[in-house]
């Protein structure tokens, strides 16, 4: 079938197009259901993060409205289309799990050094607005891009990512780090485990529905549910939730501001690797919205849109908040909607912003207990290395990609299951290379720039669809 037939076949599904503005009522449905879809993966990083490194529940909302509040403005910009910055199409932005293990790593440095809450988050913060530059740069060299993340490097960074996450939900699943650091006694007992299976059996339960509205929202679902049983087992501390403003006031660098030197390196990496999964959900938005990809109208709007994900994450930087990406659940209620005008987008952007301007949101998700988080962070991290593997596999996996899997993994999980290895490096590269992103990312970089390659050996993809970015892989 020709893209010109595709084209036409995906307007003929749409009841509103790119630029249609549907009636306020319709446009407000729309927008309540991509809410539904996205909602709990914008605050899960926040509560995450604020899990794995021990801070108050006031600090925790705090994050959780400010992932809502920056998600509604990153929304707005992308949308709508600000000069060269943004889209125009109805991509959503959110709160990025790529940077989850790296984010904590920071904290986790800095509070070994005896930092604070307050200076871990300074150093969080700052990182992510110091390295939002690489998205902001490369965003005007995106052929060349796609020269060096490959579909075979950015596959195996995934799917490390996915695998780095797995620890964090296990030690929730077993009642968190504190738990396990100061009782650990009381670390993996029965009612945490049989909370975290709850959520975990709900997830998988209502994944498998043929309702596509329950299978959208089962990790929402399955979370909820948990979250009942544990405030019905008197697990669920709201007392922690403390005095509660009216409203939650954005401030910029409320924490401070410092840079974690040893994580530059990982954290710009990891934009990177962002960026090739941004050019990929919007060519897949393009896709779905009738619109072209190809061409000096479809390259235009990809720049632009990865311009907006490295403007936005800098703005996330500064009003406290982490990394934002092109979220690709979107495109799922586009097809299953029929709507596809990006207008409907200046809702979500309003109601993102509404919400996370009032600290009662923040505040009752802030007290999640660990395990029911855990439950459903197990279902997120593996799909994340279930992602890495599907990437791979559009590659061709010659001997040549072989190698690359095989060193890469190797040394990135090596670094993890025998940290010893790097013992005798200074504190600066141990903080650094400890990470397994890091080490198996840069390893696979550097060796898809330095092996040979056998210019004989290209796969043509069989879906355009699962290889949005045509990219060659060698």
């Amino acid at each position: 079938m020709s893209k010109h037939a595709s084209m036409e076949e995906a307007r003929a599904e749409l009841i509103f197009e790119l630029e249609d503005r549907p009636p306020f009522g319709q446009a407000l449905v729309a927008a309540l259901q991509h809410l539904a879809a996205i909602f709990i993966g914008i605050i899960t990083p926040a509560i995450v993060i604020s899990g794995a490194l021990g801070v108050d529940a006031t600090m925790k909302s705090y994050l959780i409205s400010m992932s809502l509040l920056v998600s509604g403005v990153a929304t707005f910009i992308q949308v709508k289309k600000i000069g060269p910055i943004g889209s125009g199409l109805l991509s959503i932005q959110g709160t990025s799990f790529t940077f989850l293990a790296t984010i904590i790593g920071i904290g986790f440095y800095i509070k070994g050094s005896g930092g604070s809450q307050e200076e871990m988050m300074a150093a969080i913060f700052g990182t992510v607005l110091v390295c939002s530059i690489v998205e902001i740069v490369f965003s005007r060299f995106i052929p060349f891009l796609k020269k060096i993340i490959t579909p075979l490097v950015s596959g195996v960074v995934v799917l490390l990512i996915g695998f780095n996450l797995i620890k964090v939900g296990i030690t929730d699943v077993g009642g968190g780090a504190w738990l396990l650091a100061n009782k650990p006694e009381f670390f993996g007992s029965w009612d945490n485990l049989m909370l975290a299976a709850i959520v975990l059996v709900s997830i998988v339960v209502f994944n498998r529905s043929k309702n596509k509205w329950l299978r959208m929202g089962s990790i929402f679902i399955g979370m909820m549910i948990g979250y009942i049983v544990a405030a019905i087992l008197g697990k669920v501390n709201f007392a922690a939730m403390g005095d509660l403003g009216l409203i939650t006031a954005p401030i910029p660098f409320k924490y401070g501001f410092s840079i974690a030197w040893p994580y530059v390196i990982p954290m710009c990496l990891l934009y990177l690797i962002t960026t090739v999964e941004t050019m990929g959900d919007l060519t897949a938005t393009s896709m779905i919205s009738a619109q072209p990809v190809e061409g000096e109208l479809y390259l235009k709007r990809i720049s632009g849109g990865v311009l907006g994900d490295g403007i936005n994450s800098a703005i996330a930087g500064v009003f406290n908040s982490f990394p934002n990406t092109t979220f690709s659940q979107n495109n799922g209620v586009i097809q299953m909607t029929g709507v596809a005008s990006r207008y409907i987008g200046m809702f979500i952007a309003a109601l993102l912003a509404i919400i996370g301007l009032f600290p009662i949101v923040g505040g009752v998700f802030s007290v999640i207990p660990n395990p029911v988080i855990g439950g459903a962070m197990i279902v997120m991290a593996g799909t994340i290395a279930a992602s890495g593997i599907r990437i791979i596999a559009t590659s061709t996996i010659d001997r040549r990609g072989v190698l690359i899997i095989a060193i890469s993994l190797g040394l990135g999980f090596g670094v993890v299951l025998v940290p010893a290895v790097i013992g005798n490096f200074s504190a600066f590269f141990k903080s650094m290379f400890s990470s397994p992103i890091t080490t198996g990312g840069l390893t696979a970089i550097f060796l898809n720039i330095v092996l040979p390659r056998d210019l004989k050996s290209r796969k043509i993809p069989k879906d355009p669809a699962k290889d949005v970015m045509g990219q060659e892989e060698i």
